[in-house]
């Protein structure tokens, strides 16, 4: 059972007269730079020059600084852009502006558990990964919650790291939801995996292969999208609220019957197998590995090609059909 940490066991004090520097403005930057600054704390923005997010963190009423500036200005340096991204921007313009005693923090491991980003000895290396998107981090935030977070600490430079990654965690709200202690390598690990066994690869797969199934066996391409694609979020949103007793507690009998009969059909001891294989590959750092190549080679050999051809599919043009029937999906 691991242990949970609330706001009584963090201490925001230890940042207080620290200058905290959150590099990137995307959807955790700019939850993580408002909320920390709502909470009193010394925040400035690291953004290219040039960047399109420069005018909106200065509108927010922020400080923005060039990444190598913020880095060199920063104690507490959080890096929030896009781990392909992240190990040249630490290269070069976050590891020669760091100063011993510094605190490099990260929202995922993927960078430091494989090994493309090394850091001196003599910083503190934790990381603080908020369990949901930006502007839920800054909406609950404002509504005075949290949203869960792990913290974990990959270097104890001061002897304080993991005092710092909770206080900083406090400083974001987590504090108030409540905040879980893992390792980079259990978050890292565990989060590759759930997006490509399940969250994305798995889900998407399954939704495709339902809608092919009915729309082969010559059912209308409208019907198989309802209710193969569009029920998803109907499912899932109960799972959320209530677990998956929640779920089958409001479908219909004839329903959880069925889920009962034909799920262990669908997900057999085969898929369980390719389950074990794909956490092998994440553990092992193929996956990893496969991924920084294809950066290195432009995204060229399978990402593009990948995205153009799911684009494609006529599950994309059946839906936005039917979504335009849906007043309540627009914004």
């Amino acid at each position: 059972m691991v242990k949970m940490y609330y706001d009584s066991d963090c201490n925001l004090e230890l940042l207080k007269g620290k200058k905290i520097s959150i590099i990137g403005f995307g959807s955790q930057g700019h939850a993580h730079a408002l909320n920390l600054q709502d909470s009193g704390f010394d925040v400035r923005v690291g953004l290219r020059k040039g960047s399109s997010s420069w005018e909106k963190a200065e509108s927010a009423g922020l400080k923005v600084q060039e990444v190598d500036q913020a880095a060199a200005t920063g104690d507490l340096v959080m890096v929030l852009v896009p781990d392909e991204k992240a190990a040249d921007l630490y290269e070069t313009q976050i590891a020669p502006n760091l100063k011993e005693g510094d605190i490099l923090m990260f929202a995922h491991g993927f960078n430091i558990h494989y090994n493309q980003i090394e850091p001196p000895a003599n910083c503190d290396v934790i990381m603080v990964a908020p369990k949901g998107p930006g502007h839920t981090v800054r909406s609950q935030y404002l509504e005075g919650k949290g949203v869960p977070s792990l913290i974990a600490v990959h270097q104890d430079a001061s002897g304080k790291a993991k005092e710092y990654a909770l206080a900083y965690a406090a400083g974001i709200g987590a504090g108030r939801a409540g905040i879980i202690e893992t390792t980079f390598k259990d978050e890292t690990e565990t989060d590759l995996f759930g997006e490509q066994a399940v969250l994305c690869g798995g889900v998407t797969e399954l939704m495709k292969a339902g809608f092919d199934t009915l729309v082969d066996a010559g059912y209308p391409p409208e019907l198989a999208y309802f209710e193969c694609v569009h029920e998803m979020k109907l499912i899932v949103d109960l799972i959320n609220s209530g677990g998956f007793a929640m779920m089958r507690y409001s479908i219909s009998d004839t329903a959880e019957y069925g889920d009962y009969m034909s799920g262990r059909r669908i997900i057999t001891e085969e898929t369980r197998k390719e389950m074990q294989k794909i956490l092998r590959e994440v553990q092992d750092g193929t996956f990893a590995s496969k991924w920084i190549a294809e950066n290195q080679a432009g995204r060229r050999a399978n990402f593009l090609a990948c995205r153009r051809m799911e684009a494609e599919h006529s599950i994309e043009k059946v839906g936005a059909k039917l979504r335009k029937m849906m007043s309540w999906l627009k914004k």
